[in-house]
């Protein structure tokens, strides 16, 4: 049996765009990935996040909103930052671990402007599919990142 891929997704809050990352990770990909996610400076989950995730048939109530502090005594294989504050500020991490990013919208920065509940979900789902698409790709995307990674 093949050792699972080990990756975290890193935001700023863990609030919204790495928890629905780690939900499809583990759901859709949970075979060949170990996931989880943090941020850098976390805010609690979205109520909005766990609403359009459940839509998508995951369930993501359990998860918390950590600090990427808290899981300093774990080993990842890749850490994948999915907003560019993350990116920008994210910490060292020792041995192996690879660091790349893949950036997506911030799904209640964009539901800012909505002008019903409804109109709001919709940028969360839009946000929700894009990374959905990205987790189904991931297996392949890691394989071109690593052969540019040493290509550069």
């Amino acid at each position: 049996m093949q050792k699972k891929i080990s990756i975290l997704f890193l935001c700023t809050g863990n609030s919204c765009r790495s928890q629905m990352a780690e939900g499809f990770a583990n759901a859709l990909r949970g075979d060949i990935i170990e996931a989880y996610s943090a941020g850098i400076e976390p805010k609690g989950l979205d109520p909005n996040a766990l609403v359009v995730m459940r839509e998508a048939g995951v369930d993501i109530s359990h998860h918390t909103s950590k600090h990427v502090n808290d899981l300093k005594d774990k080993q990842f294989d890749y850490v994948i930052t999915v907003c560019g504050h993350a990116n920008e500020n994210c910490p060292l991490f020792p041995g192996k671990t690879k660091v790349l990013h893949r950036g997506f919208e911030d799904p209640p920065q964009l539901a800012k402007e909505a002008k019903t509940p409804e109109e709001a979900l919709q940028h969360y789902r839009r946000v929700r599919d894009q990374i959905k698409e990205f987790i189904l790709e991931l297996p392949g995307w890691l394989e071109k990142e690593q052969t540019e990674f040493f290509i550069h």
